[in-house]
């Protein structure tokens, strides 16, 4: 009984509109883990200004690094869009998108958008600790920016993930 009532909820929404959720939150998901990321950073990054705004260049490279996760969910975004042909002709799309197919794009999605955002967070975090490298230290503060380096590289890795599966489908 259930199934069936999953399956009539399903088909009510569509494929389109199961295809165009996974790339919202792909987009969505990925801007407010950057969002939250680059205000972690961003935070760290006021408080050594006010001591010493020479360092400026230096703290706007470690708070942009969390905000690449919402650059790579926006592709996810676009790249979903092309692929499922809805720039061309949504009307038809819409009519021709099966639930199948629509899953498959949701699906498609949701590394990027889980990955997106759990990562930007994370690097926000890792970011504000090497801005306080950058504090103590300055001569280290490449240490820092390394380690904010192996937060991004899972963002990538989530990206890949998304690209790979968006590039199979059609």
């Amino acid at each position: 009984m259930s199934m069936s009532i999953a399956t009539n909820f399903l088909e009510s929404i569509g494929g389109l509109a199961l295809a165009l959720l996974g790339a919202g939150l792909a987009v969505g998901l990925s801007c407010v883990g950057s969002a939250k990321g680059t205000g972690i950073a961003g935070e760290a990054g006021t408080g050594l200004l006010c001591e010493d705004p020479s360092k400026s260049g230096k703290v706007m490279v470690l708070q942009l690094l969390p905000g690449t996760q919402g650059l790579y969910g926006m592709a996810v975004f676009f790249v979903a869009l092309i692929r499922m042909g809805f720039m061309g002709n949504a009307a038809a799309v819409g009519e021709s998108m099966t639930v199948q197919l629509g899953m498959q794009f949701f699906c498609a999605c949701m590394p990027m958008a889980l990955g997106g955002l759990l990562s930007a967070i994370a690097q926000g975090r890792v970011a504000a600790g090497s801005i306080n490298i950058l504090a103590k230290k300055p001569d280290d503060w490449s240490k820092g920016l390394i380690l904010c380096g192996i937060v991004e590289f899972y963002a990538i890795l989530s990206l890949l993930c998304s690209m790979i599966m968006l590039f199979s489908l059609g």
